[in-house]
């Protein structure tokens, strides 16, 4: 009889009566006492096997030599996973793209500039579209300076390079043609006017929900200009819009 044959008639599935089932094993005895004979009857197991068992029952205590066993056998498939992400730890690691295809952590990568056109005509237009490095951005020209973002809107996805320039709280931005969303230029936050429900007199103020559309560089060099993409290490709302599905401006003013 094998050992684990042994455990089995020892451990029992039946109450001991009919059936064909060994008799359980009396609760006076000690857990796991012995093994049954040929003859159907208790006898003494081997010392090796007697020691093994009894260690088993102080171990598994009340769950049983069963759960004992589940426990074990998942110990060892969870032991195999880790020796087989130790030898391919490439496997299982954290994509770099989001569920929508857009790419994660701007910031882990190093973007080189990319010429978008000359200066005469950005300053004749008073703006410029481009794909940088697969990335869509708009180019403003306002008041003697160059600015450039995501050419998508972050609140739903308007096209920023069909908006108005306009002045708020003193800060020129690009107001969303969709729904009249105001971004600054120079930071790329989102402005929105507030009021005290307390105080109905008071006037409605300007305030910042922080930087919502992702600004890129430009750079001016011998009438050329160049955009750098931001690998500033946070995600803008401008992100989920900026790449994926949504990309679809390729032409330049």
């Amino acid at each position: 009889m094998t050992i684990s044959a042994e455990v089995a008639a020892v451990h029992g599935s039946g109450d001991g009566e009919g059936g064909g089932h060994p008799p359980a094993v009396p609760q006076s005895q000690s857990p796991l006492p012995g093994v049954l004979g040929s003859r159907g009857r208790l006898r003494p197991a081997p010392r090796r096997l007697r020691t093994v068992l009894r260690t088993l029952a102080g171990t598994v205590g009340s769950r049983g030599l069963r759960g004992w066993l589940v426990s074990r056998r998942r110990s060892e498939e969870l032991e195999e996973v880790k020796d087989h992400h130790s030898l391919y730890p490439e496997i299982g690691r954290k994509s770099s793209m989001d569920v929508d295809g857009s790419e994660q952590d701007p910031e882990m990568k190093e973007y080189s500039s990319v010429y978008v056109g000359r200066e005469e005509d950005i300053k004749k237009s008073e703006r410029m579209t481009a794909v940088v490095h697969d990335r869509e951005v708009v180019i403003f020209y306002h008041k003697g300076e160059y600015h450039a973002m995501d050419i998508r809107c972050y609140h739903s996805g308007g096209p920023l390079h069909l908006g108005d320039i306009e002045d708020f709280d003193g800060r020129p931005c690009i107001v969303c043609p969709w729904h009249k969303y105001k971004i600054t230029l120079a930071t790329g936050e989102g402005l929105y006017q507030s009021i005290n429900p307390r105080d109905p007199s008071a006037k409605p103020k300007w305030c910042s929900k922080g930087v919502k559309q992702r600004i890129h560089t430009v750079t001016v060099d011998n009438g050329n200009i160049y955009v750098t993409l931001s690998n500033e290490p946070f995600k803008c709302d401008s992100d989920f819009y900026a790449t994926g599905k949504f990309k679809v401006i390729r032409s330049s003013f």
